[in-house]
């Protein structure tokens, strides 16, 4: 009951934050930044492993450099966040400019639907709401359930303020059989870490292997739907672009696990460019092959990361 309460005052709490100006906001930031930087040292550990085997060939200074860089990017990402409970459609069209749309409206007019892959870079959430607005055609987010239930239902709320249908991870299939008979474009998060129990796959991803979903693919070769990568990228301090980047027209004449490698390994292009746009503070690689596969898999290397795969 106390936690129900305190999460209801902490919610009421973000809904006031939001209505504040964006710019009053970044000083918010500013002021986050200097305290999960340089007073706490927001996961610092993890941070830096990551960026250390991400990255072997860049200097420690370099990789500092990246972490500073990118708590104070996640300070801003935070504030953004809050402010988009109340942000209008006409304020997100404003931050989120977006190109190539084109490829969506063709795979309507051709009959198909249209999935796409987006990684925890750049705002994702903002990028999201820009989505929503798109198309007049369904439009649907594939998303992973808060456990706490108030916050969970104040994300969806968020989420679906400009016509976006919300659909949990574990429901996607049965839902786009649902929509089968109408075109929809469905926008997945690609970078996620599965739970133990559900990994089948490692591929390579900034240096190691990685446990990957296979539901993009699975998913474009069940309603053989076109694949596209969308590619944002930040422009300014809360502005955005969106290209949607073709990859697979025709998914089920793809080898097996050739649309997940391709999607992952386009993120990894992106994030290389301007790493400091990444969320590094995840625990990216809680799982190694050997921990899945058990320990012949250890013996592998890199290279042959698509043999990495379970039996089932």
């Amino acid at each position: 009951m106390v936690r129900k309460a305190f999460s209801a005052i902490a919610l009421g709490l973000l809904y006031l934050i939001s209505l504040l100006p964006l710019r009053f906001l970044y000083f918010l930031a500013d002021g986050f930044y200097f305290i999960l930087y340089y007073v706490v040292g927001y996961r610092r550990k993890v941070i830096d492993q990551n960026l250390q085997n991400a990255f072997p060939e860049k200097t420690a200074t370099e990789r500092e450099l990246i972490r500073k860089n990118y708590t104070h990017y996640l300070a801003d990402m935070v504030v953004e966040t809050v402010k988009l409970l109340t942000m209008s459609a006409k304020q997100v069209r404003e931050r989120v400019t977006v190109s190539n749309t084109k490829l969506v409206t063709d795979a309507f007019n051709a009959g198909q639907s249209v999935i796409g892959v987006l990684g925890h870079y750049g705002n994702w959430e903002m990028n999201a709401l820009r989505f929503s607005q798109l198309f007049k055609e369904r439009r649907v987010i594939v998303y992973k359930p808060l456990s706490n239930k108030l916050f969970d239902r104040m994300m969806m709320r968020m989420r679906s303020r400009f016509g976006a249908t919300l659909v949990a991870m574990k429901d996607t299939a049965r839902k786009l059989v649902e929509f089968r008979r109408e075109p929809t474009v469905t926008v997945l998060v690609g970078d996620q870490t599965p739970a133990r129990s559900d990994i089948k796959y490692f591929t390579q991803f900034l240096n190691q292997p990685t446990a990957v979903f296979l539901g993009p693919e699975k998913l474009a070769k069940m309603t053989n739907s076109v694949v596209v990568f969308c590619d944002i990228r930040p422009t300014g301090r809360g502005h955005y672009h969106c290209n949607f980047v073709p990859l697979y027209n025709s998914p089920k004449e793809t080898a097996e696990h050739e649309i997940t490698d391709t999607h992952v390994h386009y993120l990894e292009e992106v994030i290389r460019q301007k790493p400091q746009y990444w969320l590094w503070s995840h625990r990216r690689w809680k799982f190694q092959p050997q921990d899945v596969f058990g320990q012949d898999a250890a013996e592998l290397t890199m290279a042959p990361l698509n043999t990495l795969q379970a039996s089932a």
